[in-house]
């Protein structure tokens, strides 16, 4: 090779030497976690839940860190397959919002039913079917924890 060509190849064999670094840097990452879909029911002094929320957080206390999984309320029903987001499995709080399903200026999904009820559960590392019954009677949950039921 004359001087000329040798002078070309350089700046080509920085870049492709650069662009290879690039891709197994990016590709070291760390990967997202695995979620599992969660479904069930939800009622409320034994009748379905008309509207509401489902949040499962993933308990720090006990070690388990991660995205939080959430699904939307309907009819009784939630599935984080429909518009909401897995979770990573493990111990997790689920916190449960019920609304009276009727829209209101102020309420577009209604009233709340309940205070917050929370629930410690530890969910399986895999799909799963939770149901939750929310107690109609007993001490204002507020987000300090409670009882319930829950089902694989």
């Amino acid at each position: 090779m004359d001087g000329n060509t040798r002078i070309l190849w350089r700046p080509a064999l920085i870049c492709s030497s650069l662009f290879l670094l690039t891709v197994f840097v990016a590709g070291c990452g760390e990967r997202p976690p695995t979620l599992y879909h969660v479904s069930g029911s939800v009622t409320f002094n034994g009748k379905p839940v008309p509207a509401g929320s489902v949040l499962f957080e993933p308990d720090t206390t006990k070690g388990n860190t991660g995205p939080a999984g959430f699904a939307k309320i309907k009819n009784g029903r939630y599935d984080t397959r429909d518009g909401g987001r897995g979770t990573i499995g493990g111990p997790h709080i689920v916190r449960i919002t019920g609304l009276d399903g009727i829209p209101a200026e102020e309420l577009p999904e209604g009233a709340p039913l309940f205070p917050e009820y929370t629930k410690a559960i530890d969910l399986p590392k895999q799909n799963s079917t939770q149901d939750f019954d929310v107690p109609a009677t007993g001490p204002a949950q507020g987000g300090r924890g409670g009882g319930g039921t829950s089902g694989v």
